[in-house]
């Protein structure tokens, strides 16, 4: 029998452990363009040995070196021969341009809970990198990932997501499928890049715009916004019909004027 790693708490390691999803997982990304592929944390290799089927040129990245070890003593086999590329390290830290030599890749992978929306933020600063991103996560962020204006899972990671990528909510994972077992349900999705190549504003105020506002996110925007100034704006600045919404009211195009109005200002 083989040695199993031990999943690690301060890691946020649950392992997949039905191949039947895994599967689904991997065949995730073959609706995206025919580019190499980086999963993240694979664990013992469950997803990993369905994504070394595919032709593709295929890297893994893992921090937990107890899982490096085991990927390296029970190699996988490749289509076209040779080792499955290992890099250990911290996805989170890595210079991702360094991955493919500068080459667009699609991101995939059973991602840990914990650093999702990191993992997620740090696609969007390389969106020119990865035109495609799929992958399980928890159930509750695929749901704010994926939520349309007006519902109560749209947020900042909503808006902020969607300016860049389509997200699709594929399906549902249940937690009998994990060693061990996490509370929530999971959900796989794919971020498929959009055509925006400008936001039409200054994107590092877009985003401070919408956290600020979704910081606050039961108030009016005449009320949340005040915090952006160091001197207020004059008093029929607040007076908009639009200050008069509340931010899950906005959509991504509206964000955007938003911030064009607050930049007058700042």
């Amino acid at each position: 029998m083989r040695q199993q790693v031990r999943p690690k708490k301060n890691l946020g390691q649950h392992f997949l452990i039905d191949l039947g999803i895994a599967q689904r997982i991997a065949d995730t990304v073959d609706a995206c363009a025919d580019i190499p592929v980086l999963e993240v944390g694979p664990g013992m290799g469950v997803l990993t040995q369905f994504l070394a089927k595919k032709p593709r040129e295929l890297a893994v990245v893992e921090i937990d070196k107890e899982s490096v070890e085991y990927l390296k003593t029970h190699p996988l086999p490749l289509p076209g021969g040779g080792e499955l590329r290992i890099i250990q390290g911290d996805f989170l830290r890595m210079d991702l341009s360094e991955v493919f030599g500068s080459r667009p890749f699609v991101l995939t992978g059973n991602y840990p809970y914990d650093i999702s929306s990191q993992i997620f933020f740090k696609m969007l600063d390389n969106r020119d990198l990865i035109p495609c991103c799929t992958g399980m996560i928890q159930h509750e962020v695929a749901l704010r990932m994926a939520a349309c204006p007006g519902n109560k899972q749209y947020g900042i990671l909503s808006v902020l997501m969607q300016a860049w990528y389509d997200v699709e909510y594929l399906f549902t994972v249940e937690p009998s499928v994990f060693n061990p077992p996490p509370k929530v349900q999971s959900a796989v999705i794919r971020l498929t890049r959009n055509n925006v190549t400008d936001l039409g504003c200054d994107e590092h105020l877009f985003r401070r715009v919408v956290k600020t506002t979704f910081g606050q996110r039961r108030k009016m925007l005449r009320v949340s916004l005040r915090q952006l100034f160091d001197q207020q704006p004059p008093a029929d600045f607040f007076e908009q019909e639009m200050m008069t919404r509340r931010p899950e009211q906005l959509t991504i195009a509206e964000f955007v004027n938003l911030t064009n109005l607050v930049s007058e200002w700042i």
